[in-house]
Parts: C-alpha cells; structure tokens; sequence
C-alpha cells in the first residue's frame, strides 16, 4: 500500500500531523503514535509486570503507525521495533530513565499537581534573566538541588531563571546541546517530574523559567530519527552537519516535531519561555518560516493557560525580521540576542581581537551597542567581509537580550575561564554596570554576579570511543588554530574532573571582592526597577568624548563614553574605558550622584562624600535623580 498516495477521488488534502509519543486519552487509554514512512512495518514492544509484549501497530497515511492499549502503568518501558528487528527508544519519548539507548518510559505529565494557578508570568520589561546549567550549579547537578536557591537568585533581583538545555542526551555530563530525545527530560538530572516540581517551585518564588530549546540539529550518539524517516536534508549543511528538513518533502511532520515539542513545555512544564538555540542554523525557505509557526503554536497554549510566554531566538544575524509582526513580514518572535553588546564591551576590556571580535575594539562600539543595539546595523563586517545586519530603529529595547557572560562566551575559551580570572576588579565592576543600565534585558551567567573563579569548559561524557577521540582532537585543533598555546592545558571534555571543576562556589564571604561585587549587581538592578530613568526603555542617547584629545576624532585617544537614559527625570553615566584616571568629560550635571561601581562599598576607592574630580581607571558613575 502507498500510503503517500492521493485520496482515490484525485482531490489535494491537507493531512492531519497529530502529536507523536505515548499520550493517554480521555478514556485512561494510551495511545502510542510515530511517524516512520521508512518501515514497512512497526511493533511496539511493550514492557510491564515484568513480561514484554509485542504488537504489530496499525498503519495510517503518510507514514503513521498507531496503537492503543489499556491499564499502561506510569514509567512502564517500551521501544518499536522496525523492519529490520532492530529495537529503538521512541523519538517523541517523554522520558528515558536508562538512557539514550535504552527503551522508554510512559510518563504522564497531567499526574502533577501544581500550585502556581496564580501564576500569569513576568512582563517582558521586567525580565533580568539568569543563565544557569543544573549540572554544575550545585554540588548533586539536579533539579532538586536547584529549588533553595531560588530565594538567593529572587533577592538579589533576579525575575527569571534561564536553564541551559535538558532534553535527554548521552550519558550524564553535557552543556546540553548534545541532546537526541528533545521531549525527554534529562535522567541525571531528576526526570520530567523533577522538573515540573522546579518550575513550580520558582513560580512560588515569583521566578519565571525559560528553557533552552535546540531546533537546528541533534547529538551525534543515541540519534535514530534518520532510521524513522527524512528528518534531515542534505541541501543545506550546518556545523553538526545536515540541516533537519523545515522545508523539503515530508517535512510537514518534522516542524510539527518541532512545533509540538516547544509547545509541551509550556502546557506540560509550565515553562515562561522558550530561548531558541542558533537559529541561524534554521534554514527554511517555506512560504511561512518554522519560527513563525512555532511563535503561533506557543502562544496558542499561553492564551489557553492565561500566561505570559516569551520565545527568544538565539542568533548573530542582527535580523530584526525575527521579531517583525508578520503584517512586517517578520517572524513575531517576542525578543532575540544582540551579541555586539557583549562584543564592544569584551572587546576593549581584554584587547582580544581575534575570530569575530576583530569587528570591535573602539569606545563607540560601546555607545552605538548602548544607544541602537546593533553595531553591524547594514554596515561592512571586516570579520565578514560584506555588509551586516539591519537597523534596529525605533523597536522596544525590551526585545533584545544583551550580556557580558553567557555560557558560550565563558565556555569556548580554550580553559573555560571566567573575566573574575583575568580582568582587574574595577574593569568587571565596569562590565556591571554597562550591562545594568543598558536599555535592553540584560542576561546573567551563573555565578557572574558574585565573581566565581571555577571555570565553565566544555565537557560531555559520551560512550563512543571513536566520537570521545574527535571530540578531544577537535577542541586541540580548535584552539590551535586561535593561536592558543595551552597545548595539554586543556581540558578534556571527557574527564569527569573538567565537569567536577565546574560547579559553582555559591560563596560570597562579607568583606571579599565577592560579596563587593554581588552587592553592586543587587543595587543596579534595584535601581532598574526604581529610577525613572532606568525604567524609561524608550529614550537612550550615548557618545564618546576624549577629553584633554587635541582632535576630537583621534580614534586611538582615550575615551569616555557618555550615556543619558530616560527624560524627565533622566540619567547620565560617565564611563571610563581605560585602566588610568580620566578628566571629566563634560560640566558635573545637576541633580545627585546616585552611584559609583568604584564606590568604597563595592570595593573601590572612590569616597562618595567626596568630590569628582576626575574619573577613576574603568569607573562608571551615575548621575540624576533616584525617585
């Protein structure tokens, strides 16, 4: 039988892409459905009461097999068996308890009982996200062992928690974008039902929770959807190799793959948003991008639930396309990373200018970053060598997401190695307060706000011996191509000790640079969501002067830049770029010195009963009205 054919009338149908996976109906039946157009034939191989059962499922068009069965226990196992015997775990699985290899396990997402009915989320101009990876946040890397933290993140002024990825990927230590069973809860972590319990929990907090979600490729170990069907397409190729199929044929039950994935977190997980991996690895030439149907998908089950969902595309494109209404021709997305900022500010802290950073390098990099987001807003790239990005315009601040760490800027260092290691203190203070007073959502990495050393590698903890050795060999070559000369120095991703010297301190003794810093970081997003100026997103304006430069355009003098946010009452901001004092660049303005990052309480030696005389090596300092 073709079951790709035509309807025997002739007529063209839109075929009905249901859900897949192991779902429970109505009646406390479950129904197992997948798409594998490659099978002749499929069996479910079914494990419970300790006997294992086999029942051939029934095909259906376009390449579905189905079955249901009656009294399936929650957690009872099971896997398909396709033509050639061979047993594999279902790619819609909700939960691999042994592993990427192993069978999987029925889980029933609607037996938890949640208390956060209350719950309708965080407004987009309130968001102050925290980057975090569970394995390494604390000493046991749960979900479990992430909830008493959650009233430390609150208090210091936090409104979201953003968990790198969790689905399920091979073995127990990964950033996560490893992962092969995307609607799988990772195991090591605590499973799908531990993570239902976090997100309730930070609910309680009044902590929203966005997950990373990874839609451009899957793991290399534990991946069997080629052997379903067209998962893939080798029409475009990505670093991971070939593209998933977004838009080739029978790529209509791939984006509902998709589609419905992100959209069972926010129904199931409860989760508040949605941060997009690499979306720039997302190639669809459709008449309707995977993202803008995804967009609708999502806010679909938020209007169901009466909740504010977020989903936030993860790209270098500079493309505000992505966030564009579709009546804009645009995606809708609700916000996306503008990487320039961490860029120009990284940039002329550490002078390195290697790979892509040698686009920036100058203070106006800093204040075009402040003011109009994208520095590479149409012009020429000489990273690229041709023209990049469009221009951001009159668009909400709101929408973009900015930061001076994330886990791939701290990560794909050759050591992993965090700025608390290599930067002076005034110049991190100096990076605080740029981030905080910026007009954009700012984004922390774990452990940023208080200064951990511990470094955040690469790590992973696969099984194959001959994808171990390339993943050891291609972080060598990596970085011996970058010039670095660590040589053995670098970690293998294999080691459990690289993973074990990535979990946090989570200490911030009173009287160290520390507690200093954390306390600046505390007070700056105080002040975001207190000072007029700061909370008026609408109005930014920043320059560069170079006081004391006998040309006004001396790019390589040094320079202050100057930023001004809100209007009445607004803000003005001195920030000092270089490692020596600097004159003032302009008259003192009215109104009140609010703060100093060089202030005695943060560390610094700035006296703040004292006059300005001049700008203290890498100080920032606002001046305006509090209230």
């Amino acid at each position: 039988m073709n079951r790709n054919a035509l309807p025997s009338n002739g007529t063209f149908e839109n075929p009905v892409h249901r859900p897949q996976g192991a779902i429970r109906l109505a009646d406390g039946s479950v129904e197992w459905r997948l798409w594998a157009p490659k099978a002749g034939q499929v069996q479910l191989i079914l494990q419970r009461d300790g006997h294992r059962e086999g029942y051939l499922m029934v095909p259906e068009p376009y390449g579905y097999f189905v079955f249901r069965h009656s009294d399936v226990p929650h957690g009872a196992r099971y896997a398909y068996a396709l033509d050639d015997g061979g047993k594999r775990p279902d790619p819609a699985s909700r939960w691999q308890p042994d592993g990427v290899h192993d069978p999987s396990a029925v889980f029933f997402p609607d037996d938890y009982q949640w208390s956060d009915s209350g719950w309708t989320g965080v407004s987009r101009e309130e968001l102050v996200i925290y980057e975090l990876h569970v394995g390494t946040f604390t000493p046991e890397g749960t979900f479990e062992a992430v909830v008493p933290r959650l009233r430390q993140l609150k208090e210091l002024g936090v409104t979201a928690i953003e968990i790198m990825p969790v689905a399920q990927f091979p073995g127990t230590r990964n950033w996560g974008y490893d992962g092969v069973y995307p609607y799988a809860v990772q195991n090591s972590y605590g499973g799908p039902r531990a993570m239902q319990r976090l997100v309730d929990a930070a609910h309680g907090q009044g902590l929203a929770v966005f997950l990373d979600v990874v839609y451009n490729h899957f793991g290399p170990e534990g991946c069997y959807l080629a052997q379903f069907g067209p998962y893939f397409t080798d029409r475009y190729h990505t670093p991971w190799g070939d593209a998933v199929n977004y838009d080739g044929p029978d790529s209509d039950p791939v984006r509902r793959f998709a589609i419905e994935n992100a959209r069972m977190w926010v129904r199931d997980f409860h989760v508040d948003g949605l941060r997009l991996d690499a979306v720039h690895a997302i190639y669809d030439f459709s008449a309707r991008h995977i993202l803008a149907e995804l967009q609708e998908g999502v806010q679909e089950v938020a209007r169901e639930q009466r909740r504010t969902v977020h989903v936030i595309a993860e790209t270098h494109q500079n493309d505000v396309r992505l966030i564009d209404p579709a009546e804009r021709h645009g995606y809708g997305l609700d916000g996306v990373w503008s990487d320039d900022f961490h860029h120009s500010v990284r940039v002329l802290l550490t002078g390195n200018r290697e790979g892509y950073y040698r686009d920036f390098g100058y203070p106006e990099h800093v204040a075009k970053a402040m003011d109009r987001v994208f520095v590479y807003d149409g012009q020429y790239s000489p990273f690229r060598r041709r023209r990049h990005g469009n221009r951001v315009g009159g668009r909400d601040r709101s929408q973009f997401v900015v930061c001076v760490h994330n886990h791939d800027q701290v990560g794909n260092r050759a050591l992993g190695d965090r700025s608390a290691c290599y930067l002076p203190e005034a110049a991190q203070r100096l990076a605080c307060g740029l981030l905080l007073i910026s007009p954009c959502v700012p984004l922390l990495f774990m452990g940023e706000e208080y200064g951990e050393q511990r470094p955040f590698p690469f790590f992973c903890s696969f099984g194959d011996a001959e994808l171990i050795e390339a993943v050891r060999r291609g972080r060598r070559e990596e970085f011996a191509a970058l010039e670095f000369k660590w040589g053995d120095q670098i970690p293998d991703p294999q080691d459990p000790a690289t993973f074990d010297a990535a979990k946090l301190t989570w200490q911030w003794p009173e009287g160290t640079f520390h507690a200093e810093i954390r306390r600046l970081y505390a007070d700056l997003l105080i002040a975001r969501r207190t000072w007029p100026g700061l909370i008026d997103r609408g109005w930014t304006t920043a320059r560069v002067v170079r006081p004391g430069a006998a040309d006004a355009d001396a790019m390589e003098a040094p320079a202050v830049v100057v930023v001004e946010r809100g209007r009445e009452p607004g803000l003005i901001a001195w920030a000092n770029l270089n490692e020596r004092r600097m004159p003032l660049p302009d008259e003192v303005p009215g109104g009140d010195r609010l703060l100093s990052t060089e202030a005695g309480v943060y560390g610094g030696p700035r006296d703040m009963g004292a006059p300005v005389d001049d700008l203290l090596p890498y100080e920032l300092v606002i001046w305006g009205e509090a209230v």
